[in-house]
Formats: C-alpha cells, sequence, structure tokens
C-alpha cells in the first residue's frame, strides 16, 4: 500500500533522514522504532505532505505518486496523521472535534456511522461527546486525536508516540483500543517509545538510527533481538566468565 525508497530530508545543514526506505502492505500495522532525534518524526511528516524531501525520493500511496501533493489531498487518499502532542482542539467538544476530522470529500458520506464506530472503539469518548476535550486527561484527549483521524476515512492511519506522557492503565487502553481499529483493515504506521507494547500491536518493525533505517524484521523477531532488547527493553547483555 505504502512504498518509500531513497527518501532524504534536510533542515537547513541538518540531514534528518538519509536514504530511507521502507512499505506498509494493505492493512499491515508497522512499528518503526530508534532513539530520540532518530529522525521518525521527519519521516511520518513527510509521508503526511507537511515537509518536502529532498529530490530522488519515490514516495507512493497504492500507486500513486505523494511527492508534491499537499497535505490535505494526502489525507483525500486515504492517510491520517494522529502528530505528536496530539494537536486537537480544546475549547470544542469530543463531537465537535470528530466532526472535524469528516471534512475531507473521501469521509462526508457515512459520517454518523463513523462516529459510532469510533465510540464503540472509545467508550469513555461516547460518555463525554458533548464535554470540551480542554477539559478532559491527557490519554482521553489522545483518544479524541485518534477518533478525529479515523473519521476521515484512512487506509493508513499514522501515530507519532500516541503513549507519549500517558499513565500506565491509560496506555493499557490506549493499545487494546489500536488492536481493535487493526481488526478493522486500517493499516497502522507507528513511531512509539513504548516498544513493549507497539511490537506486541504490530506484525513488522524498522529500526532507526541517524535518520536510516538500519535493520528491519517480524515483530516477533525484534522482541527477541538481543539488540533491541538491550537497546530498548533494558534487557542487561549476558554476563561472561574469564576462563
Amino acid at each position: 500500500m505504502l512504498e518509500v525508497s531513497g527518501l532524504s530530508l534536510r533542515y537547513g545543514k541538518h540531514l534528518a533522514l538519509d536514504g530511507v526506505g521502507l512499505r506498509v502492505g494493505a492493512g499491515e500495522s508497522v512499528v518503526i522504532l530508534g532513539a530520540n532525534g532518530a529522525g521518525k518524526t521527519s519521516l511520518l511528516k513527510c509521508i503526511a505532505g507537511l515537509v518536502a524531501p529532498e529530490a530522488g525520493a519515490r514516495l507512493e500511496f497504492e500507486g500513486r505518486p505523494l511527492l508534491g501533493c499537499p497535505a490535505h489531498e494526502i489525507v483525500n487518499l486515504g492517510i491520517a496523521l494522529v502528530p505528536e502532542g496530539r494537536g486537537v482542539f480544546g475549547e470544542l467538544t469530543v463531537d465537535e472535534n470528530l466532526l472535524l476530522g469528516a471534512n475531507p470529500a473521501r469521509a462526508r458520506t457515512g459520517e454518523a456511522a463513523r462516529r459510532e464506530l469510533v465510540y464503540a472503539l472509545f467508550p469513555k469518548l461516547a460518555e463525554r461527546r458533548r464535554q470540551h476535550v480542554a477539559t478532559m486527561s491527557g490519554g482521553e484527549q489522545q483518544m479524541v486525536a485518534i477518533g478525529r483521524a479515523l473519521m476521515s476515512r484512512p487506509d493508513l492511519l499514522l501515530l507519532d508516540e500516541p503513549s507519549l506522557g500517558l499513565a500506565p492503565i491509560m496506555v493499557g487502553e490506549l493499545f487494546d483500543a489500536l488492536a481493535k481499529v487493526r481488526e478493522t483493515g486500517v493499516g497502522l504506521l507507528l513511531v512509539e517509545q513504548n516498544v513493549k507494547a507497539s511490537l506486541a500491536l504490530a506484525e513488522r518493525g524498522y529500526l532507526m538510527e541517524a535518520g536510516r533505517i538500519v535493520g528491519e524484521d517480524s515483530a516477533a523477531n525484534l522482541q527477541k533481538d538481543e539488540t533491541v532488547q538491550r537497546a530498548f527493553l533494558g534487557v542487561a547483555a549476558p554476563k561472561t566468565h574469564p576462563l
């Protein structure tokens, strides 16, 4: 569904992405792992059309080139981004935030049914549909942000650090909801510091370092990989004993 190759991006003299390539199949869940500053957010912004990569990149969605497409057109093609920091409208209610998500032309039919689907995925939001989002917890606001993205009827959902700053109990609820989103057939491309939870959700994963993809494997294999365990899961290296 999504094909990326040769993707490079500079912020002034800083090379944020260096020849990145990845793919996401239809309905597939993929996680990108890497330390802060590895370029993960920049990669999602390129895919979403928020920043323009250098010449020579290939970026296609369902066979259609994305380079040069404005962000609103990419949403209308079926890609929705849930940005780090959520970006919700705090002065509006939950219902009003969701209604804004249904603005793209592809989403204007069936808006009511999708809204009820969002409320089924996030029952807490159904209870608070008339509540102003600014008065809600961080976890509830993240649910609003994901729900608003789902209202655009995406085929691929990009998620940038969705569990950042959430209490552990809210993280569990969030990933349970994302598993239900995956079951609806929506593809997921996830950037997430909670490596254990994201590998449990995803089918495949990429390792990213200093703006480059340095590894790729199934999520099951990455969970067992000693390098990944030491770097991301806090597992100590095995002790060696002198002979």
